[in-house]
Order: C-alpha cells, then sequence, then structure tokens
C-alpha cells in the first residue's frame, strides 16, 4: 500500500535516485531490520482485513512514514494514526514535540495535524522534503 500511493502521489515529483532511496527505505527487510533494532515503530489501520494507512516513527520523535490508501484519503485516518503516536510518545517520556520531514504533496495534511515549517526545502539522497514540527503539551 505504502509503495503504492507514494508512486502515484510522490513519485512523479522525485528523481530516479529518489525514488530507489525510498523503494530501499520501505523494503520488507530494512523495515524489519529496524523493527528489530528498535530503531523504528509502526502502527497500521486495518479496514475488513486490509492495511488502508500506516505511521512509522523513529526515536526520538519522529514520524518517518505517513501513508493512507487513496479510496480512503479524507476521512481522518492520518489524524487517527498521528494521534495514536502521539499518545505513544506522550505516555513513554517527556516529549514536547513531533518533527516530520514531509514531502511536498504532504505538507497542507501536515499544517491540518498541527505542523509548521522550520526550514526550507531540501533534498538528501534525491529525497525532497520540508522539515516540520509540531509542539505538544
Amino acid at each position: 500500500m505504502v509503495w503504492k500511493v507514494f508512486a502515484e502521489f510522490e513519485a512523479p515529483e522525485y528523481s530516479a535516485e529518489g525514488i530507489q532511496e525510498f523503494r530501499n527505505f520501505i523494503a520488507i527487510e530494512a523495515v524489519m531490520q529496524r523493527l528489530n533494532h528498535k530503531e523504528m515503530l509502526l502502527w497500521a489501520c486495518f479496514e475488513d482485513g486490509k492495511v488502508i494507512g500506516v505511521i512509522a516513527s523513529r526515536p526520538p520523535c519522529h514520524i518517518a512514514l505517513l501513508f493512507v490508501d487513496k479510496a480512503h484519503h479524507c476521512r481522518r485516518i492520518a489524524r487517527s494514526l498521528y494521534n495514536t503516536v502521539l499518545d505513544h510518545y506522550k505516555t513513554i517520556g517527556n516529549y514536547n514535540e513531533m518533527t516530520v520531514n514531509s514531502s511536498p504533496y504532504a505538507v497542507e495534511a501536515y499544517r491540518r495535524l498541527g505542523f509548521s515549517e522550520t526550514d526550507s526545502a531540501q533534498t538528501v539522497n534525491g529525497i525532497r522534503f520540508i522539515p516540520m514540527k509540531h509542539k505538544f503539551c
């Protein structure tokens, strides 16, 4: 599902290098290694046994992935997933902000979640992103 959504909404704006970098990041072996080493946490939203949304975070308090299936956009699934992660971090530690490197496509969605830009657009390994932060109490 993540690759499908990325391919439709993100990939058209990425270089070949960026597309390959993202493909490597979401490869099941790479994800499993990060999960096993506690370098990443992952939550999913299901409907009728099918994954329709995922969110992943990495320490200390950073969103690494947030994708919702196209057919389920605008149904508050991203907000629900984000609130789950937010509750997790509020429960386990003394965190007061969440960060994300948003794709240009997702900036407005992150703004609706309470994030604001902290810097201008950047590109690393072909991945274009806008650093954002959400302060919470």
